[in-house]
C-alpha cells in the first residue's frame, strides 16, 4: 500500500503559508445566513458563491410596503416583495434589493415581508412588480431572482423605533444598497458593542441600552464594506440620515 509522505513540523507551516497566501489573493466574501468571510493570509476560508442566483416560482399579493421588516408602508414605492419563510434567517434579507426573471420579463424588487409557509426561492411580489415578470391570470410562474446592488439615491438612515428610549434602544437601518450583516454603537466606555437584531428587523440593545446619545454607529453589509457614523441624535419614532452610502457590487 502506498504511503503518503510525512510532512515535518516545518513543512505543515509552508504548506499553510502557501495556501493561506493564494486563498488572500481571491476576491470574494460569503453572503450565507447574513454572515461574510474575510479572506486573510494565513486563514483557510471556505469558498462560497459570493451571489447565487436563487430559482423558484413568484406569486402576488396586495403589498403596500409594510410587513415583517417593520419599515412601513411605501405607496410611491411598490416595487416590493416578501420572502420565503425558508431563507428569512431572521430579517437578515431585510431591505436587500433582488433582481427577478420571469417569463414575460425582468424587476427589481426591494424585501420587505416575510411569506410564512413558502418554500426556498419563492417570492410573493406585488401585484405591480408580478405583472411585470408574468400573467396575473396564471397566479404562479418560474422565476430566478439574485440579489443586487441598486444605484440608490441618498445615504443610509437610522430609524428608532417609537417607544424606545436611552434604557432600551431600538435601531433599524434603512435605506441601505446592500444587505446588512451588522450594525454596532460606541457605548460609554468607548468600546464597539455588536447589537442583535430581531426577526421583526430591528437592532435591540437593552439592559442598559445605548444611553442619551448622540451616538456613533458602525454599519457592516454583507460584503464586508463598512460605514460609520459619529453624532446620530436619538429621536423616538423619527430617523436620522447618515453620511454614506454601500458601494455597488461586492
Amino acid at each position: 500500500m502506498h504511503k503518503a509522505p510525512e510532512l515535518k513540523p516545518w513543512g505543515y507551516f509552508v504548506f499553510v503559508l502557501l495556501l493561506g497566501t493564494l486563498l488572500s489573493l481571491s476576491p470574494g466574501s460569503g453572503q450565507g445566513a447574513g454572515q461574510h468571510f474575510a479572506w486573510l493570509p494565513l486563514a483557510i476560508k471556505p469558498w462560497v458563491n459570493t451571489n447565487p442566483i436563487h430559482t423558484g416560482i413568484a406569486t402576488p399579493y396586495h403589498a403596500d410596503g409594510d410587513g415583517s421588516c417593520m419599515f412601513g408602508t411605501s405607496p410611491d414605492d411598490l416595487m416590493v416583495t416578501a420572502l420565503n419563510e425558508v431563507e428569512w434567517n431572521d430579517a437578515a434579507w431585510c431591505g436587500a434589493y433582488v433582481h427577478v426573471t420571469g417569463p414575460l420579463g425582468e424587476v427589481n424588487v426591494r424585501i420587505v415581508d416575510m411569506c410564512p409557509g413558502c418554500q426556498a426561492g419563492h417570492l410573493d411580489m406585488s401585484v405591480e412588480a408580478f405583472q411585470l415578470i408574468g400573467s396575473l391570470g396564471e397566479g404562479r410562474v418560474d422565476i430566478t431572482w439574485q440579489v443586487i446592488s441598486p444605484d440608490l439615491q441618498g445615504p443610509i438612515a437610522y430609524h428608532f423605533m417609537e417607544s424606545s428610549s436611552q434604557w432600551w434602544t431600538a435601531v433599524q437601518v434603512r435605506n441601505h444598497r446592500n444587505p446588512v450583516a451588522k450594525f454596532e454603537y460606541v457605548d460609554e466606555y468607548g468600546q464597539w458593542v455588536t447589537v442583535p437584531r430581531t426577526d421583526y428587523n430591528f437592532f435591540i440593545q437593552y439592559d442598559p441600552g445605548m444611553g442619551p446619545g448622540p451616538y456613533t454607529f458602525r454599519v457592516t453589509d454583507w460584503y464586508g464594506n463598512v460605514l460609520t457614523d459619529s453624532g446620530i441624535v436619538f429621536i423616538e419614532g423619527g430617523t436620522v440620515e447618515g453620511q454614506g452610502q454601500f458601494p455597488q457590487g461586492p
